[in-house]
């Protein structure tokens, strides 16, 4: 489906080999989601939707909840849950990100850790290691690959977004190591600057974010993490259009206002008259892509069976599930539970069996 969140396939091709390197069965796990091999290795870009599931069953499968990330051994399945528990609370995101970095320090599993630096206007989220594990960062990142790094952070700095309910522009993003082959996807990923070759893995950001609360509650949470890691690797299309850029500062979360056509074309450092004119010149509106954002959205969660219609309306930033019902069906034609009675929807379910 156009628009639909993707991540690029070699995500896919780097889990699938971290998972064949352990032992596990590649095979049985690419049945068990729907997937067909050769069909990875014929695309560049591939659903988010159905990586999200891929990751889900090979966490439970190897019982290692950061499997496919930096961990520095299994980290038990539920600890990201209570990780959260732990953060959601939090009066600021200042707080929770140290809160969630003390939580690495004593949960079971976990070498590493988000450390954070407030220093002026700017602040920095890097991978470290944990006092507990009592090793050096080098040391820990010496062997592993540079795609599992970049998913670490690109990973953390989604969770932040997500916690603040916008996107965090981000300043620069450094890589301790060499500049890869696929440096230009580095910077359409994270928006931003990347440099490689230097002395810590990080992401550079205004400090006035972290004076930002945290808008989500008990009850939204329960609702992502029926989904996660899906919110945390999705990304738009990989290409430098304008309406790819507007795509990823709209971002997955739809529990807070989308943002005005100011403030994207603001962030974008243009004009709100060269922002509709560039975008009427790929043949869209920025009312166009957020349409389009939030029915691909609702399409990608009332396709997730553990997801009830009323966790897809509260997902979707609806107070009241009718008036979901009512987008929905302006969106689709049918209502959520026709939708889910159809025959699209039943076959989903059978290539997903």
């Amino acid at each position: 489906m156009k628009n639909k969140k993707t991540v690029p396939a070699n995500y896919v091709r780097h889990l699938l080999s971290q998972a064949e390197s352990q032992g596990y069965d590649v095979v049985g796990l690419l049945e068990e989601v729907g997937v067909n091999a050769t069909d990875i290795d014929a695309v560049t870009e591939f659903p988010a939707e159905t990586l999200g599931v891929m990751y889900q069953r090979m966490m439970y499968v190897a019982q290692d909840e950061y499997f496919g990330m930096l961990g520095g051994g299994k980290v038990p399945n539920g600890t990201f849950r209570m990780m959260c528990h732990s953060i959601i609370h939090a009066k600021s995101l200042e707080k929770a990100i140290y809160r969630a970095s003390d939580f690495h320090e004593i949960c079971r599993g976990s070498n590493v850790k988000p450390l954070l630096v407030r220093k002026g206007r700017y602040a920095k989220v890097s991978i470290a290691t944990t006092e507990a594990s009592g090793l050096d960062i080098d040391e820990v990142l010496k062997n592993e690959s540079p795609a599992r790094i970049r998913t670490s952070l690109s990973m953390w700095h989604n969770f932040v977004c997500w916690l603040v309910g916008t996107r965090v522009d981000l300043k620069a993003v450094y890589f301790a190591f060499p500049e890869p082959e696929d440096a230009e996807h580095y910077q359409r990923l994270f928006q931003s600057e990347v440099r490689f070759s230097q002395h810590d893995n990080a992401f550079v950001f205004p400090a006035y974010y972290l004076d930002y609360p945290l808008v989500h509650n008990d009850e939204s949470l329960r609702v992502f993490l029926k989904t996660a890691p899906y919110q945390l690797i999705a990304s738009v299309s990989d290409d430098s259009s304008l309406k790819s850029q507007v795509i990823a500062l709209l971002g997955n979360d739809f529990t807070r206002e989308a943002p005005s056509a100011e403030e994207v074309a603001n962030r974008l450092n243009m004009s709100v008259s060269t922002l509709r004119r560039r975008l009427l010149e790929e043949e869209t509106s920025y009312q166009k892509i957020k349409d389009e954002c939030r029915k691909n959205a609702a399409l990608g969660y009332i396709n997730s069976p553990q997801l009830s219609i009323n966790d897809v309306a509260s997902l979707m930033g609806f107070d009241e599930p009718s008036a979901f019902f009512r987008s929905f069906k302006k969106w689709t034609g049918m209502t959520p539970g026709e939708y889910r009675r159809s025959d699209t929807y039943q076959q989903k379910l059978a290539e997903a069996s």
